[in-house]
């Protein structure tokens, strides 16, 4: 599996996984009552022995699963080849949280947190109020009844996403996941005879609106770290995680919330122990039974009706709570498209800088550039001028022809939006703000490395005042204040650490040992494929003497990657430290050197007909490679089928003589 920057194509894999992922919960739902029945003497599926039936063989299939989708992912970031700096902890702690995108999506599920709290409804109110008038196969239908809606679900949302965008669809399903748990409200109150069949049909309706999540969550999340690239140019993907971790103070505090409401309600062992004779009456068990759990109170009708209530109440508030931070989701997928452009952009000079220019990265980003320049100067498609025809449109044939048209015209609309992003980073040194900080950059990179202790304390302290004291009224100035400060903030600790722990002087670091190791990387990554395809053809062909050479020389390759893991570790390790050390002065360098790249487009864009030519040839050979090897397992196939139809019928053979053998004619 490939991981796509692009994020309509990852909506649609989200989708497959979701649906792949869904099958476990959707088979333990449907078995549960079944093995409840089996493994209780009553059918309780609040026994531990039904889950400890039930738990250990799913754990055990997901983890290999887990274990084979791991290696066999391989992620496309848009990324200079030469871009190998890591982040420091407290850098990404700072860097995430100047993501406005990360925190949106953060505090809504903070604040909605109590929506998922309607979770146990069907099963409690089976267990506690209808399992009499219900069979375990009937709640079996139940549960595949709900579960099945979050197929539905998943299936609509790549759609869904791709006509109204991933905003509005958070923003929608959320309202309606609302409204129809507010449904539930009059249901517990009257508490019908029929009440689970009812409260099977709203849930349906809410796992509908919630399984969009399932694949907005992680599609909004992948955007976020693609903007979080834009604004910072470093991808810490795996930063987010840890730095969410920071945050589980908040989840710690949240999720005592529900139970002390459970607990207030009359889930609890004092009320158990008070009302114990009521409930042994309605379930006719045994007090020692009935007191191994204090969720056996819910038996009671009106301990139940209250319950409930409260259930539907915190659902529906939090489902409300859940859906304000979307408000000011700002990211849309026009939006981010201009974004993985301009980052295919940044790399591509970056890559030239570097004299590491690919082939294929030529011909795509000249592409893309000159392709952006000529929407760039077209003129938008009268959208509704375009839809009224699709409305008025004759016949059937005319209507279809209208809105090809119209879905053409809004791609080509939206072509012309991404262009203007995409050409604004081609130019962005000819305005009046990049060229004020183009020159604040020379004059920093013109002092080397030692300016960055050149100026006094005396002297960055009054730079940090002025920093400060930057008007702060609308939005752009306070991103410049902000800049200004940091920047400020920067020159400080560099000066003192390197006067402090390197008497004054630092030496750069030399990059050009990425380029050794990584080849080695290659060189070592392309031996171990060839060899695991060899082993293969080696364990089919049972032949043990060569199997035990190629394991011999799997075993030596391993080795050799850990030693140059270490030894890439080690280099990155070495080079976070001076980035981090020398940071002021390496961004004004980045700077002044991204500028002067950008001045060299001509000549990147003469080398893109030899390129092409070496891409399309290099693509030719994949190609004939992928065939060829194709072909090979196809005929390795045949050949295993052969065998395999050969020995069975030598097999088949060597009974009838044995058959013949004990009757004799």
């Amino acid at each position: 599996m490939v991981l796509s920057p692009d994020t309509q194509e990852r909506a649609d894999v989200l989708t497959l996984k979701s649906i792949v992922y869904s099958l476990a919960p959707s088979i333990a739902t449907a078995v549960l009552p079944f093995i409840a029945s089996l493994v209780t003497e009553d059918g309780s599926i609040t026994d531990m022995n039904v889950y400890r039936v039930m738990f250990p063989p799913f754990a055990i299939i997901g983890v290999f699963c887990s274990v084979y989708i791991y290696a066999n992912t391989q992620e496309k970031i848009v990324q200079a080849k030469t871009h190998v700096i890591r982040i420091k902890f407290w850098d990404a702690l700072k860097a995430v949280a100047k993501n406005k995108l990360f925190w949106v999506i953060s505090l809504a599920g903070w604040v909605g947190f109590l929506e998922t709290t309607y979770g146990q409804m069907i099963n409690w109110c089976y267990e506690y109020h209808s399992k009499g008038d219900i069979s375990p196969a009937a709640f079996s239908f139940l549960g595949l009844f709900v579960g099945n809606a979050s197929l539905w679900g998943m299936l609509a949302a790549p759609f869904a996403i791709r006509k109204w965008g991933k905003k509005k669809v958070v923003i929608v399903t959320n309202i309606l996941n609302a409204a129809f748990l507010a449904f539930l409200y009059p249901v517990v109150r009257s508490q019908p005879d029929n009440m689970i069949w009812v409260i099977a049909v709203v849930l349906f309706m809410n796992y509908l609106m919630t399984s969009f999540g399932v694949i907005l969550g992680p599609a909004m999340n992948a955007d976020m770290r693609d903007y979080q690239q834009y604004i910072t140019g470093e991808r810490i993907d795996g930063m987010f995680s840890t730095v969410g971790l920071i945050c589980t103070v908040v989840t710690l505090a949240t999720s005592s919330v529900v139970p002390s409401v459970y607990q207030s309600l009359g889930i609890n062992d004092a009320v158990l122990q008070e009302r114990m004779s009521e409930i042994v009456e309605i379930t006719g068990k045994s007090a020692a039974d009935m007191g191994q759990s204090p969720y056996n109170v819910l038996y009671l009708p009106d301990i139940f009706k209250e319950v409930f209530t409260v259930i539907v109440i915190l659902s529906v508030v939090g489902a409300v709570m859940n859906v304000i931070p979307y408000f000011f989701y700002d990211m849309t997928e026009i939006r981010q498209r201009g974004i993985i452009k301009v980052l295919k952009v940044r790399a591509l000079f970056e890559d030239y800088g570097n004299h590491v220019l690919r082939d294929r990265d030529i011909v795509e980003t000249i592409d893309m550039i000159e392709e952006s320049a000529q929407f760039e100067k077209a003129q938008p498609k009268d959208l509704k001028k375009m839809k009224a025809a699709v409305k008025s449109a004759a016949t059937k044939q005319a209507k279809k022809d209208a809105k090809k048209l119209y879905k053409g015209a809004v791609e080509y609309n939206d072509n012309i939006e991404i262009s203007k992003i995409v050409m604004e980073e081609i130019r962005k040194f000819d305005t009046v703000e990049w060229q004020f900080k183009l020159n604040g950059a020379q004059q920093l990179a013109d002092a080397g490395l030692d300016g960055l202790t050149g100026d006094s304390y005396e002297k960055l302290r009054e730079e940090l005042a002025r920093a400060k004291a930057m008007p702060k009224d609308t939005k752009v100035q306070k991103e410049e204040r902000a800049s200004a400060i940091a920047s400020a903030k920067e020159r400080i600790y560099s000066k003192k650490i390197i006067e402090e722990k390197h008497q004054g002087h630092i030496e750069p670091f030399d990059t050009s040992v990425f380029e050794s190791l990584f080849e080695r990387e290659d060189h070592n990554l392309e031996a171990r494929t060839k060899l695991d395809a060899e082993i293969s053809k080696a364990k089919k062909a049972r032949n043990t003497a060569l199997l035990a050479q190629l394991k011999v020389r799997r075993e030596q390759l391993k080795k050799e990657k850990k030693e140059i893991d270490a030894q890439i570790k080690k280099a990155t390790d070495d080079n976070s430290y001076y980035n981090k050390l020398a940071k002021p002065y390496i961004d004004a360098v980045k700077l002044v050197k991204q500028a002067e790249n950008y001045r060299h487009y001509e000549d990147i864009k003469s080398l893109y007909d030899d390129a092409k030519i070496r891409a399309q040839e290099e693509a030719r050979l994949e190609a004939e490679k992928e065939k060829a090897l194709k072909e090979e397992q196809k005929a390795m196939k045949e050949k295993l089928k052969a065998e395999k139809a050969l020995k069975k019928e030598e097999k088949k053979h060597d009974k009838e003589v044995k058959k013949a053998d004990k009757n004799p004619k």
